[in-house]
């Protein structure tokens, strides 16, 4: 005869499982791009204020302008998550505070907001260019 604790045990490791398989799923689904207007490219130039390294996105707020008599303001700018950016060279010192820099962009849909994805960001004094490749990060989903 089974003990009905050694029962109940199993139905107990049993919905841990399935809870555990659910959660990761969640996660690979994340959230919609369609914010993003990929049809759309502008180029920012400006000065960089913050490089927020953090999961799941990593973010650059950049004090910048987009036409060259425009006023400056404050574009922040959604990228891929930190471990996909070290892969592409990105460390989180990459951008510091002041540096010059031209960010080439997909907007937000909602022009109101100054935002949209990274697509690279250029070091004015420097040259050196750093990419995203946000757009392909979520190509599977698009397929």
């Amino acid at each position: 005869m089974k003990h009905p604790l050694r029962a109940a045990g199993a139905v107990i490791i049993g919905v841990i499982a399935l809870a555990l398989m659910a959660g990761i799923h969640s996660v690979a689904a994340h959230h919609s791009t369609t914010m993003f207007d990929y049809s759309s490219k502008l180029t920012v130039d400006g000065t960089g204020k913050e490089l927020r390294w953090v999961n799941p996105h990593v973010s650059l707020l950049i004090f910048g302008t987009t036409q060259a008599n425009d006023e400056p303001t404050d574009w922040l700018l959604e990228t891929t998550s930190p471990s996909v950016l070290v892969r592409l060279g990105w460390s989180r010192t990459s951008l510091k505070p002041g540096d010059r820099v031209r960010a080439q962009i997909n907007p937000l849909r909602d022009t109101e907001q100054h935002g949209g994805t990274l697509d690279t960001v250029t070091l004015v004094e420097s040259g050196k260019t750093f990419g995203t490749n946000n757009r392909e990060q979520e190509r599977p989903n698009l397929d």
